[in-house]
């Protein structure tokens, strides 16, 4: 047990009278012990200040930085969106340029908005299954280049399928025109306890900002994240700063006693989990070679010298793209006839997450629905080539001016190509743009979203009236 929640259960036990906050009191006579109120308290004596710790909570952040290795840690309450927005205006100012990765998740556009910046997007390549792959190094190098006055790069790895950048080079390339890089590396918490992969993780190359999401590979409640920083080009001060304004002044205690329930667990026993967890994974990619219709992008990319290298197996992704259902199909059979449910369904492939909280069962459950639902699959005689990048819409005005323009008209999506969106359009998850305000809309986002549509995925938009969006005159 760590202890934060230790020292919350003997705190209770010794009867204080709760005269502040929150308004439960603790009262587990009243509310009965579904949920934890009698641990559930406020900022008091003794129990530290998140945004300025110097007792309990910054021993759990001293914990996370000996973890990691990092030079400076923060935990995180209200997950790693605070991180993310926190991160990136520490290292800009209003209307400053900055490298984006397109496929950087909602949390980074909105930090593109309340800032002003102006990005400059890399596109990563789309292979025949429609899967994003890894940031181009010659890309970055290239962009950095033609735009001497970028002041920070912000990549998304390993992105929601696993895959993995470079972000060694990334960052060497960066440093040389002293530049910081971001990665949100909200579905890489793990890769520091696996042993092909810790050289690839984000913070062990050098990148001077890495957020990462606890409870989404690791053993922690949702919401709970890590913040770490490194190196000259951030200042922790200015990190500090911008916390404290994203991120809550109350913060949840249990939330920061599963941080340190989460990485003691790690510290103690994550050795055997890991070794545990890839024996599973290696064993389910191996039965998984009998499909003959589903296919496991795991088992495609073995041949690819880059990915079996920069590849997160424990993101299993099953494509649907040979066969005669959709990924949506396949999660609702899923569902409805094994009580197997996924983490994303797209429209050719869907995303199973593991952690090493899965037992060999959970492994072979999932198996063994895959190869029952395969046999009754039938192979589709053409498949349809996604490897085209949709061509990436012009920028006519900026997020932020887009969002503000009051001239604007309420219009069905399959008519406005050459028209200016006002407002994002996206699927969740994983909370990647299809389009941004201010950009014009083209044929390829319109024939996406019809995809989306025709394979029954919901289709999110930022004033929620789809599908009619709103357009603006400039």
């Amino acid at each position: 047990m760590g202890s934060l929640q230790k020292k919350l259960e003997e705190y209770y036990n010794k009867e204080y009278l709760p005269m502040h906050m929150p308004g439960h009191k603790r009262n587990v006579e009243l509310l009965g012990e579904k949920l934890p109120y009698k641990i559930d308290i406020t900022e008091i004596e003794g129990f530290d200040d998140l945004h300025n710790p110097e007792g309990i909570i910054k021993n759990i952040e001293e914990k996370a930085k000996k973890i990691y290795k990092s030079e400076k840690s923060f935990i995180l309450v209200n997950g790693s969106t605070c991180g993310i927005l926190s991160g990136i205006r520490a290292c800009v100012n209003t209307g400053d340029k900055v490298l984006v990765a397109r496929n950087c998740h909602k949390s980074v556009y909105n930090a593109l908005e309340i800032n002003g910046l102006n990005p400059i997007y890399i596109v990563p390549e789309i292979e025949r299954d429609g899967i994003d792959r890894n940031i181009s190094i010659s890309d970055v190098k290239k962009k950095l280049e033609e735009n001497k006055d970028i002041k920070l790069i912000i990549i998304t790895s390993p992105t929601y399928e696993g895959i993995i950048s470079d972000i060694k080079q990334i960052v060497d390339i960066a440093h040389k025109y002293n530049v910081p890089v971001l990665v949100d590396e909200a579905h890489g918490a793990h890769l520091n306890f696996i042993d092909e992969l810790k050289s690839k993780e984000a913070l062990n190359v050098g990148a001077d900002i890495v957020v990462q999401s606890l409870h989404k590979t690791l053993p922690a409640l949702t919401g709970t994240a890590l913040l770490h920083i490194q190196g000259n080009l951030v200042k922790e001060e200015n990190v500090k700063r911008q916390l404290a304004i994203f991120e809550t002044s109350s913060p949840s205690y249990i939330l920061m006693a599963s941080i340190e329930e989460c990485l003691d667990i790690i510290k103690n026993k994550g050795k055997e989990l890991f070794n545990i967890y890839n024996k599973n994974l290696k064993n389910f990619y191996k039965k998984t070679d009998k499909l003959e219709k589903l296919s496991i992008l795991g088992n495609e990319i073995k041949n690819d010298e880059y990915l079996k290298k920069y590849y997160d197996f424990g993101k299993i992704v099953i494509k649907t793209d040979k066969t005669n259902i959709t990924g949506k199909e396949l999660s609702d059979i899923l569902r409805k006839d094994y009580k197997i449910e996924l983490e994303m369904a797209s429209s050719s492939y869907v995303i199973a997450m593991t952690s090493i909280c899965d037992s060999y069962n959970n492994f072979e459950r999932l198996l063994n629905a895959l190869l029952e639902i395969d046999e009754k699959l039938e192979l589709k005689k053409d498949i349809r080539d996604n490897s085209c990048k949709i061509q990436l819409p012009k920028k006519k005005v900026s997020i932020l001016k887009a969002l503000e323009n009051k001239n604007y008209k309420l219009e069905e999506y399959k008519n406005v190509e050459g028209k200016i969106s006002r407002e994002y359009i996206w699927i969740y998850p994983p909370g990647v743009p299809l389009i941004t305000p201010g950009e014009e809309i083209n044929k390829d986002v319109i024939e996406k979203i019809q995809e989306f549509e025709k394979s029954k995925i919901s289709v999110r938009t930022t004033f929620g009236k789809f599908p009619k969006i709103e357009v603006i005159d400039i």
